[in-house]
């Protein structure tokens, strides 16, 4: 390893590490400002980074009491991407490969918050709203400790996935089937998918597998009215519109004008012509009015804390808090509400996050269903075998990377009594 390509790491942990924007994008502007560095370079320091966020609390204890972004680098080097010292010496000074040598025999006393890589607040919940006790909260810890796999969608307008996995398998990029959704694909590695025609012509779209079985539980059927109530880039609209075969009307709805930008070139590629983007002002959009009570199935991924997706976001740690959590919950009791009232007698509604805390989750719903006697709650699990899908759930989903390998999710059917 070169000194110069170390202290660019250095240099693009220091600029993520305030953790005061999402790392992501931190990253992507570290390198439009640094545009010479090749593909591998970037796919190191990218790396590096995110093994930084991900250890942080054991890194953090490593280095104590200069937990400087040079020394946490070290330390992920040394400690967690198992580096050896003589990959080290061009990039390190005499001093640093000694205490680089030193750390190996390092085991810092760690809390149980530190060993699984979370904060206080957020193990006192899943213990105490939750009822995980110490090893579940270690093992789900630990799972999100690791990269999470490349799951892809088969877009089954335009392909098979029987098909896209011989497309992928015929360009030498190992993949498999995924165990849960029936249009799933996971692939080793991460091969540039956004050039090859695959991805370019709309056969395949990336999505997690615990996302998939979020539309498999709304099951939307041909020429039905959908609602995507907070369809972001449309990972999900997408997937609800080739399960409608691209019949009926599904509407896209989001408050973000940039987010439903990013759905537009997906939906282009996607080949479906039911899906109605619809920019709303708020969850009181006069548009949202004029169609209580008409929809036939309503999918609420609401806006949450995100940590169920600490694979791929690991800063979400960092920039979250109970504060932050606080406010989330009333934004998600009003979606809720606002999304219910769209649907019919008969009609069915899917409330959904990405997150693993039970004030986003349980207590949303426990308290939508003690205000709304006119919904009752339907079995997850029952619902998911009509789909092919066999899965030990309950009435109520919950996904998480330990068990499923999947993004951490939470969701509840609820459906509309008959009039």
């Amino acid at each position: 390893m070169s000194h110069s390509l170390f202290q660019h790491a250095v240099d693009a942990l220091r600029r993520v590490l305030p953790c005061d924007k999402p790392a992501d994008a931190a990253l992507s502007a570290f390198f439009r400002d640094n545009p010479k560095l090749g593909q591998q370079d970037r796919h190191f320091i990218a790396e590096s980074v995110f093994a930084v966020l991900r250890r942080h609390a054991l890194l953090s204890a490593l280095t104590a009491p200069q937990a400087t972004p040079k020394r946490l680098l070290i330390a992920s080097l040394v400690r967690v991407r198992g580096h050896n010292l003589r990959e080290l010496s061009d990039a390190l000074t005499e001093a640093e490969q000694k205490w680089a040598g030193e750390l190996k025999a390092l085991e810092p006393e760690l809390t149980l918050a530190e060993r699984a890589e979370l904060p206080d607040w957020v193990v006192s919940a899943m213990q105490q709203d939750g009822g995980l006790d110490d090893e579940a909260v270690l093992t789900l810890g630990r799972a999100m400790q690791h990269p999470a796999p490349l799951d892809l969608r088969a877009n089954t307008i335009k392909t098979r996935r029987e098909d896209a996995l011989n497309e992928l398998t015929a360009l030498g990029i190992p993949a498999e089937f995924t165990p849960l959704s029936p249009f799933g694909l996971r692939v080793k590695g991460k091969p540039a998918l956004t050039r090859m025609p695959l991805f370019t012509n709309g056969m395949v779209e990336v999505q997690d597998e615990g996302s998939q079985l979020l539309g498999l539980l709304l099951a939307p059927r041909r020429g039905e009215m959908v609602v995507d109530f907070c369809a972001g880039a449309g990972g999900k609209t997408l997937l609800l519109g080739a399960m409608m075969a691209s019949t009926g009307r599904l509407y896209a709805f989001d408050i973000s004008e940039k987010r439903l930008a990013n759905l537009k070139p997906r939906l282009a590629r996607s080949g479906l012509s039911n899906v109605h983007p619809q920019l709303l002002a708020s969850e009181k959009d006069a548009r949202i009015k004029r169609l209580a009570g008409k929809i036939d199935r309503v999918l609420v991924d609401a806006p949450c804390s995100g940590l169920g997706t600490l694979r791929r976001n690991p800063d979400l740690k960092f920039r979250q808090s109970p504060d932050s959590v606080a406010q989330l919950n009333a934004t998600q009791a009003n979606i809720l509400n606002a999304a219910a009232a769209l649907v019919k007698p008969g009609g069915r509604l899917v409330y959904a996050t990405c997150s693993l805390l039970p004030a986003e989750n349980d207590a949303i719903i426990d308290a939508f269903l003690a205000s709304h006697p006119e919904f009752s709650e339907l079995n997850a699990e029952a619902l998911l075998a009509e789909q092919r899908v066999t899965l030990a759930t309950g009435s109520r989903l919950r996904l998480n990377p330990a068990q499923h390998n999947t993004d951490g999710f939470f969701a509840v059917a609820l459906g509309r009594n008959p009039a």
